[in-house]
């Protein structure tokens, strides 16, 4: 009887495990089913949130090795307390080793952040770069952890796309399936960085996904849930900045003074950002001058951060303890301006120096200190019918975010998820939607898409524009009909490169107003280049129509 039963349960568990491995190999050859999809988005969710929390434990851990403090909230104050030498040679020692870190992983020394995602979203099927990834996950840590002044969301965001790259990988997923499974890895990192679920959602589709696709809406709020459940496990249901008092608006009559901050945050965010552009572009310019190898560059950024932090400590890091002392106000009115200006030139240092980080972070210790700033003043002139100074650092830490970010909804939310302050919403709307409305006219939109236009990616035009950069001419070529008509087409310079896509092919059409174009391949200076076809153009305005259906169609459904 026994032998029966053991044989029983024997035949069960190996059906089981056979089954099991073809329905694995069902979703490796055809993609996920329905289900298959929620249990997988469930399954990233749990790990990039937990990647999140990982990240920010390892940024206090290394913290408390060099600098010798367990409490990052307050590691300004106690950096302070530092012989010189030590504040001055952390930061050159952790720049050295992510100079290392990149230049042994990287092929060109720069770490991704969130514009590759944001990059990889709409152009590489939900992809991002995976070896890379995880170096500059590695490198950010470190520049996080040894005093470079940016902000920890860049590399969680990163960090999670390649978990959820190495999955849809593995599983063959679709571009759609890909997209939404590198949704729900956002969602869930950014909610469990910051304690803000809502934030995490609506950052995921606003700014990465950029759409608020009802198919995508689901399994990102899970997401988001199951990252806000990993955080709170580990370090409770508080918010990152607790604020001593309730704010209220004394008097409606004070809503101008909260669209003028918007207007002045905007500002603040595009120096911001430019500021960070211009280090860039100095940076380069003088690396290639010097012939200054590219692992050393970080490490003379750590020099220059390490220089500054010996008299402003402020600068070191996040910058959580700073933030507060805004929210708080207790800070003066110069102590607020100069720390402005400081953070920015660190920022600007630590970024275009390639240190690492992302921009989050810093823009709402900027917007904090530019809202007190302007709301000691704003109170001071007017102090029948102000309310109180911090609330104008709240509206202002929202708005240099939001104008930074180009987030103004997702930007908005997580303001109140990080401070627990719904009450003044109304002030911080107002300050956010002017901020951004500014901004995004003096700048290709956001921060993120500003740097990938600069790097030749242009996304912030939307998909008419990106869209044809995706689609290879060689994918719709036709028979030659006539080869010396096409040669002489070449001659005149009217022919594409087997490499190129419609996005250099449109133009071309419509300069030239011929209804096709020669395709070849070009060899060496003395090679002769090898008609390989044409491509008409009406092949790619088809092609370009099916493209901007399915997005239309995916962005809908």
């Amino acid at each position: 009887m026994r032998a029966a039963v053991r044989l029983t349960l024997q035949k069960g568990v190996a059906q089981l495990r056979q089954a099991s491995l073809d329905a694995l190999q069902v979703m490796k050859t055809h993609g996920p089913t329905q289900i298959q999809f929620w249990f997988i988005a469930l399954a990233i969710g749990i790990a990039a949130g937990g990647a999140a929390v990982l990240f920010r434990l390892g940024i206090s851990v290394i913290q408390s090795a060099v600098y010798g403090t367990d409490d990052f909230l307050m590691l300004h104050t106690f950096a302070a307390n530092l012989a010189w030498y030590h504040v001055l040679a952390v930061p050159i020692c952790g720049g050295l080793i992510v100079g290392l870190i990149l230049h042994h992983f990287t092929d060109d020394g720069r770490v991704r952040s969130v514009a590759d995602v944001i990059e990889g979203a709409a152009l590489a099927r939900g992809r991002v770069e995976v070896r890379r990834g995880l170096a500059s996950a590695a490198a950010s840590l470190i520049t996080l952890s040894t005093g470079g002044s940016s902000g920890r969301e860049g590399p969680v965001v990163h960090l999670a796309a390649v978990l959820s790259t190495i999955v849809c990988r593995w599983i063959k997923a679709n571009g759609i399936t890909g997209r939404d499974l590198l949704g729900c890895a956002v969602a869930a990192a950014v909610s469990a960085s910051f304690n803000a679920p809502i934030a995490g959602a609506l950052f995921a589709l606003e700014v990465v996904l950029r759409h608020f696709a009802v198919h995508a809406f689901a399994p990102i709020v899970i997401a988001a849930a199951v990252g806000t459940v990993i955080n709170r496990t580990v370090f409770g249901d508080v918010a990152e900045f607790v604020l001593p008092v309730q704010n209220a608006l004394a008097f409606y009559v004070e809503l101008p003074a909260f669209l003028l901050l918007g207007l002045v945050c905007g500002l603040v965010a595009v120096v911001l950002m430019k500021s960070i552009f211009w280090a860039e572009d100095v940076a380069n310019a003088v690396q290639s001058k010097l012939h200054l190898p590219r692992y050393l560059r970080p490490a003379v950024a750590g020099a220059m951060l390490g220089g500054l932090a010996i008299w402003f400590p402020h600068i070191i890091g996040v910058g959580y303890e700073t933030t507060t002392a805004a929210l708080t106000g207790s800070l003066l009115l110069h102590e607020a301006i100069v720390f402005v200006a400081l953070k920015v030139l660190a920022v600007a240092i630590t970024i275009g120096g390639r240190m690492g980080g992302g921009v989050f972070s810093p823009s709402l210790m900027i917007g904090a200190l530019t809202g007190l700033a302007f709301g000691m003043i704003a109170t001071s002139l007017f102090p029948n019918v102000s309310g109180e100074g911090s609330l104008y650092a709240l509206a202002g830490m929202g708005a240099v975010a939001a104008a930074v970010l180009g987030a103004p909804i997702s930007t908005t939310l997580i303001v109140f998820e990080l401070t627990g302050d719904w009450q003044t919403g109304l002030a911080v709307m107002v300050a956010v939607s002017l901020s951004t409305a500014l901004a995004s006219r003096l700048v290709d939109r956001s921060f993120f898409l500003t740097q990938l236009e600069r790097r030749g990616v242009h996304l912030a035009a939307g998909p008419q524009a990106y869209l044809l950069a995706t689609i290879p001419v060689t994918a719709h070529l036709r028979d030659a009909p006539e080869d010396d008509v096409c040669w002489r087409l070449v001659q005149q310079g009217l022919y594409l490169d087997r490499i190129a896509t419609l996005e250099q092919a449109m133009p071309l059409f419509d300069r030239s107003a011929e209804t096709f174009l020669p395709v070849v391949s070009l060899g060496g200076e003395s090679d002769t280049p090898v008609l390989l076809g044409v491509l008409h153009q009406v092949d790619a305005l088809r092609a370009m129509n099916r493209a901007l259906s399915d997005t239309a169609a995916e962005e809908h459904s």
